[in-house]
């Protein structure tokens, strides 16, 4: 029997804090996980929202990087939003541990970020001695860092494996800004998506750990299964392109140096996309969803085009050609995916997304930069409930492709490999495939 999901709810509830994760009763248990897959578990909640938090994290401090390295008049709007960003995390630790593990999680993480803030200082008064001051205490950093870790997960994860871990973190958020300074802006956006990717990996890790470590608290469901695994990997990419997609309009309207390297970036995911699809369909397939997502970005584009030349009817052409595309790509979603995703609510799930990046450009352009990143917040993490919603659908449609339990060794890292990852976010294209096939295939008609 196919399970029906509520995806109004899913496509609006944006989890914040690991709060809303510990179940009070009433939730799925590991019977039901095993014998029928699903993506709504307390286990895969928790993942999820690490994700959510940690690589947004990596996000809005390679952004407040630059803004710092640009003298930049969102600065402090984007500092601000990052520190939200770490009042959020601590709050999950909380949730999870206690109130002394948050305060010593909120105090070693909000110092780290400011070692950040002092490389970019120290790069702008060319002060080599300064620097090194910073890389060093970020080494110390990672060294205490992961001792934590690895004490409060009663050695789930281990420290020295760790610490590898969060130099990585820290090589990809110095390589993005140190690119960035050099003018090397593709290289910039190729660290900054990494960096972005590495989160969803640490969360994989962590969460695998805390729901080991107090499975009660998660009724004995996992973090890691074939559902979680596409859920994830559409988190990454989903909330990938709206923040990606938030950035590339700021440098547009600013005519940034950076915009074509910004562009080629969320261009990039536009092609994991559409990989997945040839792969399974091929070329024509993957071509003709590739150029059907190109346009909903193009839409976007037309807007900041639009707002750079006063011109107020190209703006309202532009939402208007959003609206229709989010109007046309609902109602073949819920035909190819048998009703398990309503066309209805999907469509109030993509307006939201187009509001949420609009009125995060518009606020930028009035120079209400608090308004600004409040609304890029939004739109990351709304993403995050598109996912669950997406992926929700794919596994009820198709429940015997994620009957299989993963392996129960725990990851001593707090990572995976990165062949592993690469496999589970094609598989979850893959699949995504199953929904944009019937809309890619009309377009393929059109041209015939």
């Amino acid at each position: 029997m196919k399970m029906k999901t509520n995806w109004k709810r899913a496509l609006i509830a944006v989890p914040l804090s690991l709060s809303l994760l510990i179940p009070a009763g009433g939730m799925v248990s590991a019977a039901s996980q095993e014998s029928v897959p699903t993506v709504s578990t307390p286990g895969a909640d928790l993942r999820s929202s690490l994700a959510h938090l940690l690589s947004e994290h990596g996000y809005l401090a390679i952004e407040t990087m630059r803004k710092g390295a640009q003298g930049a008049a969102d600065f402090e709007a984007s500092a601000a939003a990052l520190d939200e960003n770490t009042v959020d995390l601590s709050s999950a630790i909380a949730s999870v541990y206690d109130e002394e593990a948050g305060v010593a999680f909120e105090e070693m993480w909000s110092a780290h970020i400011g070692f950040f803030v002092d490389y970019v200082v120290a790069v702008g008064k060319n002060d080599e001695a300064g620097k090194k001051t910073s890389l060093d205490e970020l080494s110390q950093y990672r060294q205490d860092f992961s001792q934590f870790l690895e004490t409060a997960t009663g050695e789930r994860l281990e420290a020295g494996a760790l610490a590898d871990g969060l130099q990585m973190h820290v090589n990809q958020l110095v390589g993005a800004f140190d690119s960035y300074v050099a003018g090397d802006y593709n290289k910039a956006y190729e660290y900054e998506r990494e960096a972005i990717g590495h989160m969803h990996m640490v969360a994989k890790g962590l969460s695998s750990a805390i729901t080991d470590q107090f499975p009660e608290k998660f009724n004995n469901t996992k973090a890691v299964t074939p559902a979680a695994d596409l859920r994830a990997a559409l988190d990454h990419l989903l909330s990938e392109h709206a923040g990606l997609a938030a950035m590339a309009m700021q440098n547009g309207i600013d005519g940034s140096d950076d915009f074509a390297a910004s562009a080629d970036a969320l261009n990039a995911n536009t092609e994991d996309l559409a990989k997945a699809i040839s792969s399974l369909y091929g070329e024509e397939a993957g071509q003709a969803f590739k150029e059907m997502w190109e346009n909903h970005i193009g839409f976007f584009v037309d807007y900041v085009k639009a707002t750079g030349a006063n011109d107020e009817e190209a703006k309202e052409a532009a939402l208007s050609n959003l609206d229709n595309y989010r109007t046309e790509f609902s109602t073949f979603i819920e035909t190819a995916t048998e009703g398990e995703v309503p066309a209805t609510a999907l469509a109030e799930g993509l307006q939201m997304h187009v509001n949420q990046l609009v009125a995060a450009f518009n606020s930028y352009i009035a120079k209400d930069y608090e308004a600004a990143y409040e609304s890029i917040r939004e739109a990351y993490g709304q993403m995050y409930g598109a996912s669950k919603a997406l992926s929700g659908g794919i596994v009820a449609q198709s429940p015997d492709k994620f009957a299989s339990q993963m392996p129960t060794d725990m990851p001593k890292t707090g990572l995976v490999q990165p062949s592993t990852e690469k496999n589970n976010i094609q598989w979850a294209l893959v699949l995504l495939g199953l929904f944009t096939i019937a809309t890619a295939t009309r377009v393929i008609a059109r041209k015939n």
